[in-house]
């Protein structure tokens, strides 16, 4: 007789056993009668005892939505941005495929249309092999597994991520819970909402919570389109996500992918045709990796970082920003935005073409809003969000502030000098008060020396511009400089400011009460990029923009011209609903009237000229031959920083091109920018061809007319010849 190779077994160890089956056997004909008080009867004195302890025990089941990702869309509905703490996309079971549905069923529940949310006989059956053959088998239905789920999805959307209980490490007051919840559970939904429930919220990957999310991630597909061997395979991987793996043990995947369709076949779900095929179909796998956050934003990664920042700012969407946080990455929120997915397009392909290659990581941004609302229909830059080899990166949006006005953060660079793209409102406080659109100034003027007679009826001025004083360290800078010889002399203002002539800006100010400049540019929404604070006008440098302006601002600013006086301050999200549709608090347009209409006319007139006859008349390509558009250039004094700053009656665009690096002090001056050397950089050399490119493209989308005609000036202009001088440069 052959010996027997199986392992040896004691008689103690054999009757043991053989009790434990017995026992099972008593302590599950408790279960049938006592809802499961048999694992308490075990522990307790009486069974009247444990059947008090287990009446004792909650019966309600929050069974709210599950973690759900938050999308981000733009206003034509492309997809921007998905936010998740768990990557999950709840779907109802009927637009999950029948096979997921069955695979699922018969590989971890084949009875689960046949009980009440407690398997007597699975427990039995279970106990029994543990305990009479020592092994380890579980007998949890897919309703106490959707219990667990839920109570640990509760836990982890609480913050309590120490509290979640895995399979292994439930104790016997956790098992006989669960076990009341699924029965109470079954009470209050059918299989359908069970199965759907359960479907949604378990995990498959740390990249795929439930079944929608695992379709699109394993094979880049639908739950609904899912083929027999893919929901074979994903049924299969919900018992143990690591160990059967596709990407990580493909072979561990096809035994139990192949073990499910078995159980499939064996429980009349399939044919046998269907199982062949199937069982002989191999792994093909079609990973699409999550794209969390901004980070992996489809598009518009700065306007995404952008907008995700407004909600953690805002107490509208939590009292805390950990509040803020779980809405935003487990609220299933679809966050509509401004942003026009045309527009953005374009805009990136400018900027990513100004610098080129870029070695020497020059900056370039580009924000456009619509005049009459404040929208933000587009926002770029030429840097990627994270670290690639040869690129220029940075987590720093270049158009918008440092920090909104409540002092939290935006992660914005801060802005830079907006140069003499300041000179139009100092315009048009002229005109706010009344004084003659082409009067002469003497631009002629160059030193403005500490303690000058400047006109305020609210502070004092403060600076100067002497080269004698700068000597003596009396605070006053160099004499006051133009850009180009030959503009020292009396000219017409708006000629001094189509032409950009520092000297004329000066002499414009000169006659005018500073408080009246500092409203004009308080009320058009200009500050500081730093820290929000109003753009201190009564430091006279500032007249020439020596402070940082992020181009979003800047934009509203002239946008306000376009819109004949009204200002809008800037929006970014029109609409947030969650998975129920409950409405959550957007951003509307919140336009004020700022500028009298006729200073905008007269102001937008200038303007026109500037690409015509002025500082912008070299600008390529020529946007205003195509369509009426108004625009200023602007430069830094060390050309380190440079601007167009331009608008149609439907479009306002500031167009950046400079140095972004820390502390923005790197000189624009004899430097080789994508193979083209320039002894100085100027508005018009690159962010004006990055604008006016923009432009062409973008009115064809937003079509315009004409700017209203200014009204007649209040008296006839003083007579005054002034000579064309050719524009060499431009400010």
């Amino acid at each position: 007789m052959a010996r027997n190779k199986g392992p040896k077994i004691g008689l103690g160890k054999v009757l043991l056993r053989v009790f434990g089956y017995f026992l099972v056997s008593i302590l599950c004909g408790v279960l049938i009668c006592g809802l499961v008080v048999p694992v308490v009867a075990f522990t307790s004195t009486t069974v009247g005892g444990s059947i008090g302890f287990y009446e004792d025990l909650p019966s309600e089941l929050n069974v709210d939505s599950p973690s759900l990702s938050s999308t981000v869309v733009s206003a034509d509905g492309q997809h921007i941005a998905t936010f998740y703490a768990e990557n999950r996309v709840k779907v109802p079971l009927k637009e999950m495929s029948p096979f997921i549905r069955e695979a699922i069923v018969a590989i971890e529940d084949s009875r689960f249309y046949d009980h009440a949310g407690v398997d007597a006989q699975g427990i039995i059956r279970a106990l029994s092999s543990n305990l009479t053959k020592g092994t380890r088998q579980g007998a949890s239905t897919l309703t106490q597994q959707y219990v667990t789920n839920v109570l640990n999805e509760s836990r982890l959307s609480e913050g309590r991520p120490e509290d979640v209980v895995l399979s292994g490490q439930k104790t016997m007051g956790d098992k006989l819970r669960e076990v009341k919840l699924a029965l109470e559970l079954e009470k209050r939904f059918n299989k359908e909402q069970i199965l759907e429930g359960y479907l949604n919220i378990v995990f498959f990957n740390r990249d795929a919570y439930g079944i929608e999310a695992a379709s699109r991630y394993f094979f880049s597909t639908s739950a609904k389109d899912l083929t027999l061997p893919q929901a074979a395979l994903l049924a299969g991987l919900v018992n143990g996500p690591s160990i059967y793996d596709p990407t990580v043990d493909p072979d561990a995947a096809l035994s139990r992918r192949n073990l499910v369709l078995d159980r499939m076949l064996e429980q009349g779900m399939i044919t046998a045709v269907d199982h062949g095929v199937a069982a002989a179909t191999p792994i093909e796998l079609n990973i699409t990796p999550s794209r969390q956050g901004c980070a992996g934003a489809a598009i518009a990664t700065y306007f995404c970082d952008y907008v995700s920042h407004l909600i953690l700012n805002d107490e509208t969407y939590g009292s805390t920003v950990n509040e803020r946080e779980r809405l935003l990455y487990r609220g299933g929120l679809t966050i509509t935005t401004t942003l026009d997915s045309r527009l953005q397009a374009v805009a990136q392909a400018q900027v990513d073409a100004s610098a080129g290659d870029n070695p020497d990581k020059w900056g370039a941004a580009m924000t456009t809003v619509q005049p009459g609302t404040g929208k933000i229909l587009a926002m770029a830059q030429n840097t990627v969000f994270v670290p690639q080899e040869g690129k220029y990166d940075t987590q720093l949006n270049f158009n918008v502030d440092a920090k909104d006005e409540n002092g939290y953060d935006l992660n914005g660079a801060g802005g830079f000098q907006p140069g003499s793209t300041m000179k139009p409102f100092i315009y048009a406080e002229w005109l706010n008060q009344g004084k003659h659109p082409t009067a002469t100034v003497d631009a002629s003027r160059r030193v403005y020396p500490v303690g000058f007679p400047w006109r305020s009826s609210c502070g004092k001025v403060m600076g100067g511009y002497s080269s004698a004083q700068k000597a003596q360290n009396l605070g006053a800078d160099d004499d006051l400089q133009n850009n180009d010889v030959g503009y020292y002399r009396p000219m017409p203002i708006n000629y001094g400011l189509y032409n950009s002539i520092n000297t004329a800006t000066f002499a414009t100010a000169a006659q005018l009460d500073f408080c009246g400049i500092q409203k004009m540019v308080d009320t058009v929404g200009l500050h500081s990029g730093l820290d929000n604070a109003p753009v201190n006008m009564h430091q006279i440098g500032n007249l020439l923009g020596s402070i940082g302006v992020a181009p979003l601002v800047l934009a509203s600013a002239y946008a306000t011209f376009a819109n004949d006086g009204t200002y809008c301050p800037p929006i970014a999200i029109t609409g947030i609903s969650d998975a129920q549709g409950r409405q959550f608090e957007a951003q509307t347009p919140q336009c004020r009237e700022a500028v009298k209409p006729s200073v905008a006319r007269g102001v937008n007139a200038v303007l026109q000229d500037v690409l015509k006859m002025g500082s912008g008349v070299w600008i390529e390509p020529k946007v205003h031959t195509k369509v009426p558009v108004a625009a200023k250039t602007g430069t830094s004094n060390n050309n380190g920083a440079t601007w167009v700053a331009g608008y149609t009656t439907t479009l306002a665009t500031a167009s950046f091109f400079g140095d972004t690096t820390a502390g923005q002090q790197r000189a624009g001056q004899n430097v080789t920018i994508n193979g083209k050397f320039y002894k100085s950089l100027d508005g018009y050399m690159i962010a004006g061809p990055q604008w006016a490119n923009y432009m062409v493209e973008a009115t064809a989308l937003y079509p315009s007319g004409p700017f209203a005609a200014p009204a007649p000036p209040p008296a006839p202009a003083p007579v005054t010849t002034v000579p064309a001088v050719p524009r060499l440069t431009g400010r």
